[in-house]
């Protein structure tokens, strides 16, 4: 399947503003990337300008934001920039930063979705790479009630819902079916935080860059007078009071459940450290940076693990076959009880796919396990010998008058049982060109989407001697 092509910025675009936690000013430049550059950050402060992949493998610290680092270089509170990037569908940029932490702007997304709608998209001679999740993922921590849930989907969609047992929040929820909704839905919602957690970040030497524009306030406990004349001194404001909903009076909401909109919008970013779109439907609970983090890597290492085996043949029924058992008993010299492949449903000069419908009624599940029924490993070589004999044999204008040897079997691997009702495909690639009538092979048996077993293969092509 195809999903288009990767994408870059057009034209770099800069943007400056305060670090939430260091309050320090800094610069943030997104440039423009070549085909699977991915998305890094670059600390151009410092002494060799090091640069920092967005890679949840290298996730130090969760305290209140995410931090990346790499041979001793920060770069932190990355959600929100990660968050803007995939939201606008970038596959590669490099992010240019002249400080340790992202500025936090007005506490959401938007600048940087604005920053990154000036800069332009520019479509990229390379097919954009999106893993397809064919199994559910579940992931969860019992001590917090955190909850993670990926499911098989046709795009992207992620939900959060968010229990912070509050009066003022009470149960939310917030979605993104779609990556095209990212702009308006989820973007511009900002972070947010209880009051209560106000004093203590302060004094934890957080929260250097908040001004309260930045930030909706949860007012979760009553506010004393004295309180109140400290925070506003604290946030450097004439006056602070209490709106009905329950916020301080320095934002008002866009959306009742811009809190779980929020967390939505930091879940994309962690989760934009995978390094791979990912075609998946996503449902947390009670989400948060760490656990973010940790679903990350568990996604990462999936995909990494998939990746590495090879894929499964897709088989349409309604389709007719290249070969059907009367053709492949006309070119294997094989016959029944023996004859161990029903159709041929793909061939080309290098791969072929062969099909077999397992039954009860096979000869060999009379003494192999009898009451617990299974396809003897062997066979399944066997079929797949066959299947790569149709490949060689296909092509030869006499192939009766020929016979195949098994010379060589290496990296034999029986991942799951094969059983009565089982439609198993077998694919089989040359590895190397025939010579002198030696055939290298590649097999892997599929049952659904599940590899069964793999082996390499060689043969030799033998012409019948005249008795």
């Amino acid at each position: 399947m195809s999903h288009g092509f990767q994408q870059t910025i057009r034209n770099e675009v800069s943007l400056t503003g305060v670090g939430l936690h260091t309050g320090q000013n800094v610069t943030v430049t997104f440039v423009p990337a070549p085909p699977n550059h991915g998305i890094k950050f670059q600390r151009i402060d410092l002494d060799g300008q090091p640069i920092i992949p967005a890679d949840c493998d290298l996730v130090t610290t969760v305290q209140r934001g995410t931090t990346l680092e790499k041979n001793n270089a920060v770069v932190a509170t990355v959600e929100h920039v990660m968050s803007a990037l995939v939201g606008m569908q970038i596959d590669n940029c490099l992010v240019k930063i002249d400080g340790v932490e992202m500025p936090i702007m007005d506490g959401s997304a938007r600048p940087y979705v604005e920053a990154l709608e000036k800069a332009g998209t520019k479509e990229l001679p390379e097919e954009r790479d999106v893993f397809e999740l064919r199994q559910n993922i579940y992931y969860s921590d019992k001590e917090s009630g955190v909850e993670y849930f990926a499911m098989p989907s046709n795009r992207y969609k992620v939900t959060a819902l968010i229990d912070y047992k509050s009066e003022v929040l009470g149960q939310q929820h917030a979605s993104m079916d779609n990556v095209s909704d990212f702009k308006k839905e989820i973007a511009p919602a900002r972070t947010f935080c209880f009051l209560h957690e106000l004093e203590m970040l302060y004094e934890a030497g957080l929260i250097r860059g908040g001004d309260l524009n930045n930030a909706i306030v949860v007012v979760d406990k009553p506010v004393t007078e004295e309180e109140r004349i400290k925070l506003a001194k604290l946030f450097n404001k004439p006056d602070i009071t209490v709106v009905e909903e329950g916020i301080l009076n320095n934002v008002k909401l866009y959306h009742h459940n811009e809190p779980a909109r929020h967390k939505l919008l930091d879940m994309i970013g962690d989760l934009g450290l995978v390094g791979t779109p990912i075609n998946a439907n996503i449902v947390a609970t009670k989400p948060g940076h760490k656990h973010n983090v940790e679903f990350a890597k568990i996604l990462k290492q999936h995909i990494r693990q998939e990746k590495m085996k090879p894929a499964a043949p897709e088989y349409d029924p309604n389709k007719p076959p290249v070969y059907d058992a009367v053709d492949i008993e006309r070119i294997l010299p094989h016959r029944y009880p023996f004859l161990l492949i029903d159709k041929i449903i793909h061939l080309t000069d290098k791969e072929v796919i062969g099909l077999k419908a397992v039954t009860f009624n096979e000869e060999f599940f009379r003494g192999h396990f009898p009451g617990n029924p299974v396809m003897p490993g062997v066979l399944q070589l066997e079929a797949m010998a066959q299947t790569g004999g149709i490949l060689v044999l296909g092509n030869l204008p006499d192939p009766h008058n020929y016979d195949t040897y098994f010379l060589k079997i290496n990296n034999v691997k029986f991942r799951h049982h094969v059983v009565p009702g089982d439609t198993v495909l077998f694919k089989m690639e040359l590895t190397a060109p025939i010579r002198r009538g030696l055939v290298e092979m590649k097999g892997s048996a599929f049952v659904g989407n599940k590899l069964v077993s793999e082996a390499e293969l060689m043969a030799k092509i033998q012409r019948k001697e005249n008795k």
